[in-house]
């Protein structure tokens, strides 16, 4: 007996999330061995916090911190796209308020937006030392800050719709 392929509606679902879960894995061994963890490198909101991180890596380390950002950029377009699948094309957000649902539609796209923010301004911030920008460090921390808030919200709601759905 031999399974039933996934319907064509469900392809890109599973494709996007695969590739997600790939890429999260695949930069995650790649970066570490960055200690300080790039975690603390995103969420430095000041010119200080963020050198005093930098300068305790290596050069070889920021060349691999700003190696890192075209898999990551692909990977926010994967968990981007996802989440927009997952909310329209499966019922697990079916008998959801409309807000529900747009909330659930959007949420991961909103986070790889902030994502792609982030990675704009740390390609910038790591080409050459710009101390006298104070405002983009915070714009940058900012930006992350909110992916992973929607992240983990995003998250919530997903344990929930399932939770629900299973009750």
């Amino acid at each position: 007996m031999t399974d039933a392929p996934a319907p064509p509606r469900l392809f890109l679902l599973w494709l996007t999330g695969g590739l997600a879960l790939a890429l999260f894995a695949g930069i995650a061994i790649w970066l570490a061995p960055l200690k300080p963890g790039v975690l603390a490198l995103q969420l430095a909101f000041s010119p200080r916090t963020f050198g005093e991180i930098v300068h305790w890596w290596p050069p070889e380390h920021l060349a691999r911190y700003r190696a890192h950002f075209p898999a990551d950029f692909a990977l926010l377009l994967c968990y981007g796209a996802f989440g927009w699948l997952l909310a329209t094309r499966t019922g697990l957000f079916a008998g959801r308020s409309p807000a529900w649902r747009a909330w659930a539609t959007w949420a991961l796209s909103l986070a790889a937006v902030g994502d792609a923010v982030e990675n704009l301004f740390h390609l910038w911030l790591t080409e050459a030392p710009r101390f006298g920008v104070a405002w983009v460090y915070a714009v940058a921390a900012l930006a992350a800050s909110i992916k992973w808030g929607l992240l983990l919200a995003w998250a919530v709601t997903v344990f929930c719709a399932a939770i629900r759905r299973d009750a």
